[in-house]
């Protein structure tokens, strides 16, 4: 059986055409302006939808092991498909934190089992694993995750020595949170010598803009001595983005995300969703926004990622300083990013370029990425002008909720394929055979 997509616009590296596209073997067979249907095929009539490769997302926690009561391997796939993430590269701040080559493959077992859309792994770095990231197989994992002064337990590193070692030792990329923690504990020691409780308003102005800039600035640094490979994840500041040079990924070896709520919201949203955005780095003000779109558009920040990171509503609702940080987005990232072509203020082929073309080049995943013949058939397709209503009720997270909720996205996701197999219809996730595989990294 093979399956042919009729009369659909192809959006890819940087064209938008109408074209036939034929699947066959988990891959693409061809793609022509108009291809004869065979006996075998399963035609599916695309008229007046828009065919995207996939979007691979390179940053997302799913919480198992550990902290399976937020999400699993298994919900947020299954939400991530539905929002046309076809791949995902998941964090290592779980329980056990994934810092070894065990905790790596025991990942992998238990997304054999249970994703539905292709997965990689970070390696958790520490402050004594070095040994681990040396012996690691480019091939198999997508980068080492470095969380610089943002974390607690064993993932922090702070010692210069250890993130010496690190941006000189490591065999793969380096993806960085940015955020210094010095400059945190002298914002957040400001209200405490003033007797006052800090409350969510507050938390752009603990988590401002220079405990942003320090930490990139240390990265930057950093990778420019050693000739690292880095990318910098979740930018929210409008400083920040002078560290990063314009131009093709392809020229880079230090590369900059940006994440869709900081695309979407501001500081002004606070007071109507309160701890539901309370995210780190922070969201922050219209101008911080506006500058990464700029920065989008002129090639500063090459890739738009989720740092989808769910957690249940009992949680959120605890005082600021108990609230955790986090929120689920992957089923509505791409439907976001739509709206943001709708209003002009990205364009389509961008947004392609951003969200899956860049994101294949910048970890070097193999046959992925692009509407090409030859290449696995990871599609989602899309009704540009039938809306889409967010719910909490509809959101297929496990904490069953969204920061969207009441939102009409002026788009719709009508079907996601992943290795050539049809898993959304736009309306159910289509169970069967698992066909979500282990990303490959062509290093």
């Amino acid at each position: 059986m093979t399956t042919l997509l009729k009369n659909t616009i192809i959006v890819n590296e940087g064209s938008q055409s109408p074209s036939d596209l034929r699947i066959k073997n988990g891959r693409i067979e061809q793609i022509a302006a108009h291809i004869l249907a065979k006996p075998s095929d399963q035609v599916i009539d695309a008229k007046g939808c828009l065919l995207l490769p996939g979007m691979i997302d390179d940053q997302v926690h799913f919480r198992e092991p550990g902290l399976v009561h937020k999400g699993c391997i298994a919900t947020e796939s299954r939400a991530a498909v539905a929002g046309g993430i076809t791949s995902y590269m998941e964090m290592p701040n779980v329980k056990p934190s994934t810092t070894t080559a065990q905790a790596l493959d025991d990942k992998k077992n238990i997304a054999k089992q249970n994703s539905i859309a292709n997965y990689a792994f970070y390696l958790g770095a520490t402050e004594d694993n070095i040994e681990d990231i040396k012996r690691l197989d480019p091939t198999q994992v997508c980068g080492i995750k470095v969380f610089m002064g943002a974390s607690t337990g064993d993932l922090l590193v702070e010692k210069p020595g250890a993130l010496e070692a690190i941006f000189r030792e490591s065999p793969v990329l380096i993806a960085t949170h940015c955020e210094h923690g010095t400059v945190i504990s002298k914002n957040l020691k400001r209200y405490t010598d003033a007797g006052s409780i800090p409350t969510i308003a507050d938390h752009p102005r603990i988590r401002d803009t220079e405990a942003c800039y320090a930490s990139s600035t240390i990265a930057v640094d950093l990778a420019r001595k050693h000739g690292s490979q880095l990318h910098v994840l979740h930018i929210s500041t409008a400083k920040e983005i002078a560290l990063f040079t314009e131009g093709p990924i392809s020229n880079k070896s230090i590369t900059a995300e940006a994440c869709v709520h900081h695309l979407w919201f501001s500081d002004e949203d606070y007071a109507r969703l309160g701890h539901l955005i309370k995210c780190n780095p922070a969201i922050k003000a219209r101008t911080d926004r506006d500058a990464l779109f700029q920065a989008l558009h002129n090639g500063q920040i090459d890739i738009i990622a989720t740092d989808h990171a769910p957690h249940t509503l009992q949680e959120k609702h605890q005082q600021y300083a108990q609230a955790p940080a986090g929120l689920p987005l992957v089923q509505h990232a791409l439907l976001s990013l739509l709206d943001h072509v709708h209003a002009e203020r990205l364009d389509i082929r961008q947004v392609v370029e951003k969200t899956a073309h860049n994101p294949a080049i910048r970890y070097q995943i193999k046959d992925r990425g692009f509407l090409r013949e030859g290449y696995f058939a990871d599609l989602v397709m899309v009704d540009p002008e039938t809306p889409t209503h967010a719910s909490d009720e509809s959101s297929l997270y496990r904490c069953k909720w969204t920061p969207f909720d009441g939102h009409q996205f002026r788009s719709s996701i009508v079907g996601t394929w992943v290795n050539g197999e049809q898993v959304f219809d736009g309306r159910n996730i289509l169970e069967g055979d698992l066909p979500g595989a282990a990303l490959i990294f062509d290093r």
